[in-house]
């Protein structure tokens, strides 16, 4: 049963280490991907208005919204979930590792494939928008909080906006939630670590002058 598959990926990949039991009846996750398989079912037999409202249930469930259109592989790991987004076209493949806030979004209003495929064991940090008919390739990463819209190569790292590999180097840590492969690699991180040498160096200057008396003009 996918029931028990799905359960048995979250108790291997989440770090929490959930009983059986709470893998089953507390990942919204989980219950998201078999909404959607009955959704998807009905939309695949012409039936768009039921599968449209078994989404919408989902999403009022579940806080996460698959497009019954969307092609959804095995194993599939939305960790937390919260405000996940898929559109029509969207593929994903299997074993998939998504956190919550991700976008499969499109950027035209044309009809035909406009949401991006995804590839096998492909991990989307936290806040990550994957958008267009783009392709993202087997075992790639996605940093938190990146906007995609080009082509990600298989077992390649992306951060950033727009997301761009952050040194060269793939990311070999399948559970990594922000796609990076080093904390100096985050170009946040580097951009804070810039503002607050700035900031400790104007703090020097101001305690240099606070310290010199004024000049007495005579």
């Amino acid at each position: 049963m996918e029931i028990i598959e799905l359960a048995r990926n979250i108790r291997a990949r989440d770090p929490a280490r959930p009983s059986w039991a709470e893998a089953i009846f507390c990942y919204a996750g989980l219950h998201a991907v078999l909404w959607h398989r009955l959704a998807h079912a009905l939309w695949r037999i012409g039936l768009r208005l039921p599968g449209r409202c078994v989404s919408h249930l989902s999403r009022f469930l579940t806080g996460i919204e698959i497009h019954p259109g969307a092609r959804i592989g095995r194993r599939l790991f939305i960790d937390h979930g919260m405000g996940v987004v898929f559109g029509e076209t969207s593929e994903i493949g299997d074993d998939v590792y998504l956190y919550h806030g991700v976008t499969l979004g499109g950027l035209t209003t044309a009809t035909g494939k406009r949401h991006p495929t995804i590839g096998n064991g492909v991990t989307i940090g936290a806040g990550a928008k994957v958008l267009g008919p783009i392709t993202v390739g087997d075992g790639a990463r996605i940093g938190a909080n990146a906007v995609v819209v080009r082509m990600v190569g298989a077992d390649q790292t992306v951060v950033g906006i727009p997301a761009r590999p952050p040194g060269g180097d793939p990311c070999l840590d399948p559970g990594i939630g922000y796609g990076l492969t080093r904390p100096e690699a985050d170009p946040v991180g580097e951009q804070l670590a810039l503002l607050r040498a700035e900031v400790a160096l104007l703090r020097a200057e101001l305690a240099q002058r606070e310290r010199v008396p004024p000049s007495v003009e005579a």
